[in-house]
C-alpha cells in the first residue's frame, strides 16, 4: 500500500475516534479577544504576566515557610488530635472537640471519659499526624480560615500556655507578610505597566503633534516659495 493512500485513512481513522465536541471546548477562549480592544486589561494581564517569575520565588519561600511550620506542628502536636469524650455507658462520641487527661487540658464531664480512636477535629483533615495533613493544616492557618478553632483545639489537648507561640508566628509571617507580599508584587507590577503605557501614549501624541507641526511648517514653506 502506497504511502499517499495511506495516510489519508490514518487521518479519517483518528478524526473518527476523536470527541468533536471537545474541540468546541475552544469557542470559550473567543472572548479573549476582547481583550486586544480595552487597553485597561492589557495592562492587567502583562502585569500578571511581568509578575509570574517574581511570585513563583516567592511561592518557593512561602512553601519553605509552610514546610517549617509543618515539622514544627509535628513535633508538638503529632497524634494528639484523636482524643475526645466518648460516653462510659454507649461508648460513643459526646462532643466533637479533643480533650486530655490532666489539666491544665480540658477534662471531659461526669459520665465520659477521655479515650483516643477518635478520627479528629473535620473528619481527621485537620491534624498533624504526617508532613502531608501538616502541610494542609498549615495552609489552612494562614489563609485565616479556621485557625482559631485549631488554636482552641490546641488549648483543649495541652493547655494554653505555650500554644500560642506557635499559632501567633503563624499568621504573622504566613498570612499578614507573605501573602500580603504577593499583593504588594502584584501592585508593583501594574504600577510599573501603567506608568509605561502612558509614557508610551504621551511619546506618541506628541511625536503626532511634531510631524503635524513639520508638515505645515513644509506647507507654510510650500506657499511662500509658490508666492
Amino acid at each position: 500500500m502506497s504511502s499517499p493512500t495511506l495516510l489519508p485513512r490514518i487521518l479519517s481513522s483518528v478524526g473518527s475516534q476523536l470527541d468533536l465536541r471537545t474541540l468546541r471546548a475552544v469557542r470559550v477562549l473567543r472572548p479573549l479577544k476582547l481583550v486586544s480592544g480595552i487597553p485597561s486589561l492589557q495592562v492587567v494581564l502583562k502585569s500578571i504576566m511581568k509578575a509570574m517569575i517574581p511570585l513563583l520565588q516567592i511561592g518557593l519561600l512561602l512553601f519553605v515557610a509552610i514546610l517549617m511550620f509543618a515539622i514544627i506542628g509535628l513535633e508538638f502536636y503529632m497524634g494528639k488530635f484523636h482524643t475526645t469524650c466518648f460516653d462510659d455507658v454507649t461508648h460513643e462520641v459526646v462532643d466533637e472537640r479533643p480533650c486530655g487527661t490532666e489539666l491544665p487540658s480540658r477534662l471531659c464531664p461526669n459520665g465520659t471519659s477521655c479515650r483516643g480512636g477518635w478520627l479528629g477535629p473535620n473528619y481527621g483533615i485537620t491534624q498533624f499526624d504526617n508532613i502531608l495533613f501538616a502541610v494542609l493544616t498549615v495552609f489552612q492557618c494562614i489563609t485565616m480560615e479556621g485557625w482559631t478553632d485549631m488554636l482552641y483545639y490546641s488549648n483543649d489537648v495541652e493547655g494554653s500556655a505555650w500554644n500560642w507561640m506557635y499559632y501567633i508566628p503563624l499568621i504573622i509571617i504566613g498570612s499578614f507578610f507573605m501573602l500580603n507580599l504577593v499583593l504588594g508584587v502584584l501592585s508593583g507590577e501594574f504600577a510599573k505597566e501603567r506608568e509605561r503605557v502612558e509614557n508610551r501614549s504621551e511619546f506618541l501624541k506628541l511625536r503626532r503633534q511634531q510631524q503635524i507641526e513639520r508638515e505645515l511648517n513644509g506647507y507654510l514653506e510650500w506657499i511662500c516659495k509658490a508666492g
